[in-house]
């Protein structure tokens, strides 16, 4: 049965995350510093340990099944997110942001990348609703990411450095080429100019949509119901400023990480493109009828996601030990 989420829910939600995030900027972004270990150590515990509270809180309200696709679909978001670290370390070095200045830009960029997922949340759930056959699309595509993903493994997935969105912004704007402390808009010679820190924001939040693709279908693949889906992203998101801190030096050694993640998007797939056989109304496809496939239960997913994750951060950390030169992804 379908959880009845009320409005009074979703809207307390909403505020309660927004709240988290406002206080997070408040009491760690808003002065410019470089966070030390200990730190970002501590704060991403701490929103760790809210998504599980907020797990368990499903798991008691609506029982294990909706539970499990909560957490199933919050380690996902969060393995894809880890995976956008590499990204956001890319983007930093490119624009040379200076570290003290990289929490705001992580900040904004964060909060502009959950709006944006919101969006495609709703026209992913408005899409299910009103055609199945949209699973097939979604379980393709993560296929095919999946594929594409180990074909272009060690390269820069996004190119940053031809960023069309960085570029377009460059054409138009008339662009400083020095930071003036975290400001995204300065006065040079009584004219206004954008600094490199508003050309880093643009570029995370241009990439973000192209990693909203491959996450959105994939966490629908684990659950359909769009109220799980925004807050297991929101929490997946919360506390990855912390965590690009935190494992900044890490990164290069999980060499394996994006086979990992290839393997989980394709079992996705299949798993999505299975539900699809199985509720069936393409009139080519078995004359309009539902397959009789078997279909991968929420346990049996939150077995291999976990599973592939472990096995792929503990390879990738033997493969790389002692090594003394940093690892190219």
């Amino acid at each position: 049965m379908p959880v009845h989420v009320t409005l009074t829910t979703w809207l307390i939600t909403i505020a309660v995350i927004i709240g988290l995030f406002v206080f997070d900027f408040f009491a760690h972004v808003r002065k410019p510093h470089a966070p030390t270990l200990r730190e970002s150590g501590f704060w991403s515990a701490v929103f760790i340990a809210i998504a599980i509270v907020f797990g368990l809180i499903v798991f008691a309200a609506w029982g294990p099944t909706y539970g499990g696709e909560y957490f199933a679909g919050y380690i996902t978001e969060k393995a894809l997110s880890v995976d956008n670290l590499f990204v956001f370390v890319i983007i930093m070095a490119t624009f040379a942001v200076p570290r003290e200045y990289q929490q705001k830009v992580l900040t904004i960029g964060i909060v502009l990348a959950l709006v944006m997922r919101g969006a495609f949340i709703a026209v992913g759930a408005a899409a299910i609703n009103a055609y199945s056959w949209v699973f097939y699309l979604f379980g393709i595509f993560l296929i095919y990411t999946a594929v594409k993903l180990i074909r272009d493994h060690g390269e820069d997935p996004q190119g940053i450095s031809e960023n069309r969105m960085v570029k377009l912004a460059r054409k138009f704007l008339p662009v400083h080429d020095e930071y003036d402390g975290d400001k995204l808009v300065t006065r040079i010679d009584g004219r206004k100019m954008v600094t490199p820190m508003l050309l880093a924001l643009v570029a995370i939040g241009f990439t973000d949509i192209l990693f909203a693709l491959d996450s959105i279908p994939a966490i629908y693949g684990l659950t359909d119901e769009p109220y799980l889906v925004f807050t297991a992203n929101a929490f997946a998101l919360m506390g990855l400023r912390q965590l690009f801190f935190l494992i900044g030096g890490l990164l290069e050694r999980l060499v394996y990480l994006s086979y990992g993640l290839s393997i989980i998007l394709a079992f996705i797939g299949v798993k999505l493109v299975l539900h699809a056989l199985h509720e069936n109304t393409l009139g080519w496809i078995n004359g309009g009828e539902h397959v009789a496939v078997p279909e991968i239960s929420t346990s049996v997913s939150l077995i291999v996601i976990v599973g592939v994750l472990v096995v792929t951060t503990v390879a990738s950390l033997l493969k790389t030990r002692g090594a003394k030169e940093p690892v190219k992804r």
